[in-house]
């Protein structure tokens, strides 16, 4: 299996290992979800916590049950927390993992381990591309800390069926230009409130802004509408996605990625999208 980060477009990292590891052979202690994790949400008057309240990991571009040729791409989404690289501390923000054909880990207490089984995305990243060979597939998404030992924040078992691997197939061909860009709402959607934005970078490093790690960048949403000053929402937990409670009016939203060097100011910023925020469902 080989997967290809969205940050070297067309290199092929081959994650080789001698042994598969299954864990310690007991159940570990593992974490509740914290109730301290509405702390993740930011701190404005139209932001909502997820209605769930429970942070969670998981994919955007792919449901249960589909089927894909190889390479394909895969897209990582986050609820309630932030990310972080590989070997850096911020809060309880993290870096996604993908298991192929591996459940949970029953310890939640010892790092992940770094086989084909175990895919690290410790840069920050959003996406990946897959290249699996024909074959039926479960995958998880799981967020762990600076030392890959995992949060209690993972998505739920998701399974896929390759049906074909095309060998000329690039990564570059499949991701296109690096970006950032807003999954949803839809442009010229009319969403009622509350709504989810959900926040995507092809081809750049997401991250915390506290550890200021070069080469990663933060979202920041700004939200525009007539005859009001602009909503300025910044997203320095590195977080990739918001719950919004908006007045009632036409919005037009654009999506910024903003450097955590200090010195590099806005990397990228998407196309607008443009909604109606409908009528709030009565109480």
């Amino acid at each position: 299996m080989r997967v290809i980060p969205n940050n070297v477009p067309g290199l092929t990292l081959v994650f080789l290992a001698a042994l598969i590891w299954f864990g310690s052979g007991r159940v570990g202690a593992q974490p509740r979800p914290n109730a301290d994790d509405a702390g993740e949400v930011l701190s404005h008057p139209w932001v909502v916590p997820h209605p769930s309240r429970q942070p969670e990991a998981y994919f955007t571009n792919i449901k249960s049950g589909e089927q894909r040729e190889s390479p394909f791409v895969l897209r990582f989404g986050l609820s309630m927390r932030g990310l972080v690289p590989a070997g850096k501390t911020a809060g309880r923000a993290g870096h996604h993992h993908m298991l192929i054909n591996q459940a949970l880990p029953l310890d939640f207490t010892k790092p992940l381990p770094f086989t084909d089984q175990y895919i690290h995305f410790g840069k920050g990243q959003m996406e990946a591309v897959v290249n699996l060979k024909p074959g039926t597939y479960q995958l998880h998404l799981l967020l762990a800390d600076q030392g890959h030992i995992p949060y209690f924040v993972y998505s739920k078992p998701l399974t896929i069926t390759v049906t074909k691997q095309n060998a000329q197939v690039s990564a570059a061909s499949l991701q296109g230009p690096a970006r950032v860009e807003i999954l949803s709402p839809a442009d010229q959607e009319s969403p009622r409130g509350p709504f989810r934005v959900q926040f995507h970078a092809t081809g750049y490093n997401v991250a915390h802004a506290g550890p200021q790690v070069p080469g990663t960048g933060h979202f920041r949403l700004v939200l525009e509408r007539q005859g009001k000053p602009p909503e300025v929402l910044s997203f320095r937990q590195g977080q990739t996605e918001v719950w919004l409670n908006p007045p009632r009016a036409d919005y037009a939203m654009r999506l910024e990625l903003v450097g955590n060097d200090g010195a590099s100011g806005v990397i990228a910023s998407s196309k607008p999208v443009r909604v109606n925020v409908a009528p709030r469902p009565p109480v």
